[in-house]
């Protein structure tokens, strides 16, 4: 493994800082995972933690509050062939409102090989009064590549009316779409998104995503966890649960059932 000092974030027109955190993950040849790049600047700093069985954890720490309006921060990660990779974390993700005015951006790219396995398992992201948010998740995967991705968003601390955001996730597999999906949530956001039809008043929304081969001989079905919980199958195979939840902790306890039914 090799890694980086922590770099200077680099300045945006819009007074906002630009970092960019970047892993590479490689099978050692050994039944492990090396990581060969694991590179952080700004607010991201990667530390490497102990992962489960042959693979390789990483924890993403924030260095300094971010984002910020105008920032525009960025994770790239990407899985050769037989990698395993898991991905945390250290603590929530705060969007705060910037000087200017102007939207933050935070994406998120991951590349899996043929037989890699990446887990992306973050904090939740909390949408904090008076910020612009703009979340945008890519995958790639190869046709036998395993995907573990949990998304948690909450809308503003407790007693405090939420920022706006706008998240999108966007997941290919041997090149052919397998999920896009968009949301808007918070002052500015299209009409009726807290409605009957949309949030009915929930703080807290969720999805975890697995994609794996073997749900190709054994694919799960429709069902609904709990109250405000689906399972959808979907054509990849692959499978998505969303949830909605009064608070944080409850969206988690759901989507830790989903992930003990049908992760890994």
């Amino acid at each position: 493994m090799t890694s980086a000092p922590l770099l200077a974030p680099q300045a945006t027109a819009a007074a906002g800082l630009t970092a960019t955190a970047r892993i590479a993950a490689v099978a050692d040849g050994r039944g492990g995972t090396a990581l060969p790049l694991l590179v952080g600047d700004g607010p991201l700093a990667l530390r490497r933690t102990r992962g489960e069985a042959g693979e390789a954890g990483v924890m993403l720490v924030g260095a300094m509050s971010a984002p910020l309006g105008g920032d525009h921060l960025s994770v790239e990660a990407d899985a050769g062939p037989g990698a395993r990779l898991g991905l945390r974390s250290a603590a929530a993700t705060l969007a705060l409102p910037g000087r200017g005015g102007a939207p933050a951006r935070y994406d998120v790219r991951l590349t899996l090989a043929q037989e890699a396995a990446v887990r992306w398992l973050p904090e939740p992201l909390v949408s904090v009064r008076g910020s612009d948010l703009r979340v945008r998740t890519r995958v790639e995967l190869a046709p036998t590549a395993r995907l573990l991705l949990r998304e948690e968003q909450v809308l503003g601390r407790v007693g405090e009316a939420p920022g706006l955001l706008r998240s999108r996730i966007t997941v290919s597999r041997d090149g052919r779409p397998l999920l896009d999906q968009e949301l808007a949530c918070g002052p500015g956001a299209p009409g009726g998104w807290d409605g009957p039809a949309g949030l009915a008043g929930h703080r807290a929304l969720g999805q975890l995503l697995v994609v794996d081969s073997a749900f190709a001989d054994s694919p799960p079905t429709a069902a609904v966890l709990g109250e405000f919980a689906a399972v959808t199958p979907l054509a990849g195979p692959a499978v998505l649960v969303t949830a909605l939840a009064p608070d944080a902790l409850r969206l988690r306890e759901l989507l830790d059932t989903a992930c003990a039914t049908y992760g890994w």
